[in-house]
């Protein structure tokens, strides 16, 4: 039987009338996202392995929340999504050499960031098709463009949604359906704050010159990127007025990948 997630409609503000699911909805940059598309007038589903942030995060917004585990991929098949607005943020880092990554980690990786997804959009785009209207925006990263050592299963998962996102463009862009990427450099999530003990151990240094001398090095405005930052570039591809933006990838790196 195919299950269908229904996504209830908005009264109010610059996206009133719109819905929008959110994966990876109760923390960092999709808690942004889901508080600054709230506030312009969507009905908000926080999507999140956390059943009970995700619930506390739908009540305080007034929206809905759906407990689920994305990097089961086989049950998101026969899956159906009736929403405006998809974001496809949930994800997760490891950080290691080639030659000592855990392989179930590095599949991990590509079933939540990629193939997950895929199926995800492939869930929504009928509704969207339908209505002549969709938005997918799809976070991605400095590394859907760039390389850094040690996080080859995090940099090829972002490749491949910068890949799916382009042909998602051309297959909806007849039906009034975008799908663009957004590329942060690092943002000051618990994501970030994780792997500043990892980085460490690499590189062989103290984890309080991880952010100077790893994470900002190739950027030119030397600070983390903040959630609410990606939120207002997220909400204003979900316009109506970002209506020929599609299969675009939106830096938000610092500079970083001006180099």
């Amino acid at each position: 039987m195919t299950e269908t997630k229904t996504i209830l409609g908005s009264t109010s503000g610059s996206l009133a009338g719109r819905t929008a699911l959110i994966t990876g909805g109760a923390s960092g940059i999709g808690l942004a996202c889901a508080k600054k598309l709230s506030a312009q007038g969507a009905i908000v589903t926080v999507a999140d392995l956390n059943a009970a942030a995700a619930d506390q995060v739908a009540k305080d917004l007034g929206g809905e929340s759906w407990a689920v585990d994305l990097a089961d991929t086989k049950a998101l098949e026969e899956l159906s999504i009736n929403t405006d607005i998809l974001i496809n943020n949930a994800g997760v880092q490891r950080v290691a050499p080639i030659h000592e990554f855990d392989p179930e980690a590095w599949r991990l990786i590509h079933r939540l960031m990629l193939e997950s997804p895929f199926l995800l959009i492939r869930a929504a785009l009928p509704g969207m098709y339908e209505r002549g209207f969709g938005r997918i925006i799809n976070l991605s990263s400095v590394h859907g463009l760039r390389a850094s050592a040690y996080k080859s299963a995090y940099v090829s998962a972002k490749h491949g949604l910068e890949g799916l996102s382009k042909v998602t463009a051309l297959e909806g862009a007849e039906h009034g359906v975008t799908s663009n990427c957004v590329n942060p450099g690092y943002v000051r999530t618990a994501l970030v704050e994780k792997q500043i003990q990892d980085q460490a151990k690499m590189h062989g240094i103290a984890p309080s010159e991880v952010v100077e001398k790893i994470m900002l090095t190739e950027a030119a405005v030397k600070r983390l990127v903040e959630p609410e930052e990606v939120a207002s570039l997220v909400a204003w591809l979900a316009q109506d007025e970002a209506g020929m933006v599609t299969g675009a990838s939106y830096t938000m790196d610092g500079g970083w990948s001006a180099r």
